[in-house]
């Protein structure tokens, strides 16, 4: 493989890549539109995309009309429904890595060499994307509420996952041109201070859409939950930093400060679906929060089999979610060690972003349409 790099170049490589795999997938899809487009593409990719941008629990092909399971019936093809499968992180997984060669590739034309300070400068783009796919929720909810939406498809799958990570990470990425623009011109003393700032300005005005649009729509404002989310997550982090500091310090050797917020980021998800998915009614909310992922599916399915009812009606069904979530996080720290980091600093530092954006994305983003009510 090397000396395919050497000859052509990586980004050769890398672009060469992209359009095979997506060109490719283009052309089978014209050649076997049903096989490929409708039983692949559509069913576990844009399907649910469809779904969830309607606030339907289940959408239907219908013959290319594509309609609500309730209406199409049985027998109208293939169906979908919101969230992801074990097909679709099949297909997004590799998709997500394709795309972070490519901003690597950028960031090393920007020839940047402070990559830990640019991970707490990205920081708030993490809770940007939370909030911007809230935002989404709420506009389903305006609509529903008055017939009309401010977005709709396909503008609208730009606010939904996967594609919400997509738009997200290309904000950031220009919000991180312009910042190290502004270092290099001596307007800002870092780059990382340009960036925080761009993504909390960001942050800022996607809450007050988020505020305004849940007035319309939403079923009530529950900032008891946001709190309570933020207290127990921030408590249990604390409680298995120090655990890790006091019993296996060598874990930290990589990762240092930067693997506090890769357990908070998780411990945020952990929280905010046990508290959606069991206790959003004791919160007052009218309803529960539905699981969006197979995993947290099949804990609150598996949970609830294994455990008598006289148990899970006490405790809830979703908490070994959390115990999964820090598990894993502590998990992470340790694969990132400090070898990991004099390796390859570019991408160990990009994939630690990954690692936080998916565990903080979701957990924002369910923590604040349960606040919201939307």
């Amino acid at each position: 493989m090397q000396q395919y790099i050497d000859r052509f170049g990586a980004e050769r490589i890398w672009a060469a890549t992209v359009v095979v795999v997506f060109g490719g997938l283009a052309l089978l899809a014209a050649l076997f539109p049903q096989q490929v487009y409708v039983e692949f593409i559509w069913e576990y990719f844009w399907g649910p995309v469809v779904a969830d941008a309607n606030g339907w629990n289940c959408v239907a092909w219908a013959g290319g009309e594509v309609q609500s399971c309730d209406v199409a019936g049985s027998g109208a093809g293939p169906t979908a429904s919101p969230g992801y499968t074990v097909t679709s992180y099949a297909g997004y997984i590799p998709t997500l890595l394709l795309l972070l060669t490519g901003f690597i590739f950028v960031i090393d034309r920007l020839d940047i060499e402070r990559y830990r300070a640019g991970f707490w400068g990205l920081f708030p783009f993490m809770l940007f994307g939370g909030a911007l796919r809230a935002v989404e929720d709420a506009n389903v909810k305006v609509a529903e509420a008055t017939g009309d939406a401010a977005l709709s498809l396909p503008w609208q799958a730009l606010l939904i996952s996967p594609f919400t990570y997509v738009v997200v990470a290309v904000i950031a990425l220009v919000s991180l041109v312009i910042a190290v623009w502004l270092e290099r011109t001596g307007v800002i003393p870092g780059y990382e201070y340009g960036l925080a700032g761009i993504g909390t300005s960001l942050l800022a005005v996607t809450l007050v859409i988020l505020w305004q649009w849940a007035a319309i729509g939403g079923v009530g404002f529950f900032p008891l939950i946001t709190v309570t989310t933020l207290v127990v997550a921030s408590t249990l982090t604390a409680l298995v930093w120090f655990t890790i500091q006091r019993f296996a310090p060598e874990l930290n050797e990589g990762t240092r400060y930067m693997g506090v917020l890769i357990i908070w980021a998780h411990a945020i998800d952990g929280v905010a679906n046990v508290i959606g998915l069991d206790w959003a009614q004791a919160f007052g909310l009218p309803w529960d929060l539905t699981p969006k992922h197979p995993v947290n599916a099949a804990v609150q399915r598996y949970t609830g089999q294994l455990l008598p009812e006289s148990i899970t009606g006490v405790i809830g069904d979703v908490w070994p979610f959390l115990l999964l979530k820090v598990a894993a996080a502590v998990f992470i720290i340790w694969v990132f060690n400090e070898e990991v980091f004099e390796e390859s600093p570019r991408f160990t530092i990009m994939l630690m972003l990954t690692v936080v954006a998916v565990g903080l994305g979701p957990g924002t983003r369910d923590m604040l349409r349960a606040t919201f009510g939307v």
